[in-house]
C-alpha cells in the first residue's frame, strides 16, 4: 500500500544525503555505502555533463533520487541518459518518479539536449510502464557485456 505523501521537494543531491542515497541504491540493486556515494557525489562535482537530484518528502527525509548524464558519441549527437532512477519502496506510486524524472528533462533542455533515453533490465516490468506511460518509447533490446579489468 502506497502511503500518503504530503509535501515533497526536488533538488540536488548534497553529501548529507549519501546515506539515504546508499539504503536506496540497494533498493535498486546495487549496494552501496555512504562512503561510496559520498565519493561518487564528490567525483561528479562541478562536472556539468552529470546531476544528481533527490526527492525529499516532509517528515521522510530523502526518498528518491535520480542521476542524469550527458552522453556523446561519434555515432550520435549529444543526449541526456538517466543512469539511475529509485524511489523507496514504501512509496512507489505517489508520483515521486515522476517528478524526479521531470527534473531529469528539465535537466537536459536547460543543456540544450533534444532526447533523453535510459537502460531498463529485461526483468523490471513495472519500470518499463512507468516509463511507457511518461512517454518513453521502447527503441530496441540488447545484451549488456562487462569484463573486470
Amino acid at each position: 500500500m502506497t502511503r500518503a505523501i504530503t509535501s515533497v521537494e526536488v533538488r540536488a543531491a548534497r553529501k548529507d544525503d549519501a546515506e539515504a542515497i546508499a539504503r536506496l541504491a540497494g533498493e535498486l540493486g546495487y549496494p552501496s555505502t555512504t562512503a561510496q556515494v559520498v565519493e561518487r557525489l564528490k567525483a561528479n562535482e562541478g562536472n556539468p555533463r552529470q546531476a544528481a537530484f533527490v526527492a525529499v518528502a516532509q517528515g521522510r527525509g530523502v526518498v528518491g533520487w535520480i542521476h542524469v548524464s550527458q552522453v556523446s558519441t561519434l555515432g550520435s549527437d549529444p543526449r541526456a541518459e538517466i543512469t539511475g532512477l529509485v524511489v523507496d519502496s514504501e512509496i512507489r506510486g505517489a508520483g515521486l518518479g515522476r517528478l524526479l524524472v521531470e527534473r531529469g528533462e528539465t535537466w537536459a533542455r536547460e543543456r540544450g539536449l533534444t532526447s533523453i533515453g535510459l537502460h531498463s533490465n529485461t526483468i523490471r516490468e513495472q519500470a518499463h510502464e512507468f516509463y511507457l506511460r511518461l512517454g518513453y518509447a521502447v527503441t530496441k533490446s540488447q545484451k549488456v557485456f562487462r569484463k573486470t579489468l
